[in-house]
């Protein structure tokens, strides 16, 4: 395989095992918005059933950070959450090549790969114990997966963050902007993804509904207690529900 053509690996962190069988990594991103250079953290989940891994929110991994990938398990799926994501989704398509790649309905093309295998009511699901949560209201295509285990973990992309603090992969301006934008704010929405998809409160109402105890987003902390009263509180505050 030739890794050159694709974006480098860009710094990261170590696996951490949030509940069995459940693996939370942050890394970096580097991105051009709103017409200024941006660096900032992201996350890559990897819920693990048997030896067969699902990777949720791809992050590239350097050579250690791959061989603790494959110590893992086997890659049997890659699954992208939000179309605002995926920038590394055709390295890792390259890389396990019988992986299966899941997505929505209408995401756009990255890379020069777009899913194959889609979330839909009803339908299959790379993992078992695994319901979908799809926006309906945004301009792109956005879900959220719930783990029914451990009082509910919802592994989301954009749509849910929970930044409470920049930690070692933003830069000095982007700490800055986005401090002054409002991102570092517990149990938020995405400042940036609610910019460009313009949801609706319908969203949020059915939301509401789905008990969950704990929330791994694709960028920010951890939120492993209560989190949907944390949430419930912030979809008022920005959405009058």
């Amino acid at each position: 395989m030739n890794s050159d053509i694709f974006p480098p690996a860009m710094p990261h962190g170590q696996f951490i095992e949030l509940y069995p069988d459940v693996f939370f990594l942050t890394g970096t991103m580097r991105a051009e918005l709103l017409g200024s250079d941006w660096q900032f953290s992201r996350n890559m989940m990897v819920v693990r059933q048997g030896r067969d891994l699902t990777i949720v929110n791809t992050v590239r991994l350097d050579e250690a950070g791959l061989a603790a990938l494959d110590e893992l398990g086997t890659v049997k799926h890659i699954s992208r959450i939000g179309d605002l994501h995926g920038l590394d989704d055709a390295f890792y398509m390259a890389r396990y090549p019988s992986a299966e790649y899941w997505g929505l309905p209408g995401m756009t093309e990255k890379n020069g790969v777009a899913p194959t295998q889609f979330f839909t009511a009803g339908g299959r699901r790379p993992f078992d114990d695994c319901s979908i949560f799809t926006f309906e209201t945004t301009n792109r295509p956005e879900c959220i997966l719930r783990l029914e285990r451990e009082g509910g973990v919802m592994l989301a992309c954009d749509a849910l963050q929970n930044w409470e603090v920049p930690d070692e992969f933003f830069d000095e301006n982007s700490e800055k902007l986005m401090r002054e934008m409002g991102f570092f704010t517990k149990a938020n929405c995405g400042v940036l993804w609610m910019m460009v998809n313009k949801p609706q409160p319908e969203d949020f109402i059915r939301l509401k509904e789905i008990p969950f105890q704990s929330a791994l987003c694709g960028h920010g902390e951890p939120l492993l207690v209560d989190a949907s009263n944390f949430y419930a509180a912030s979809f008022n505050r920005l959405f009058g529900v």
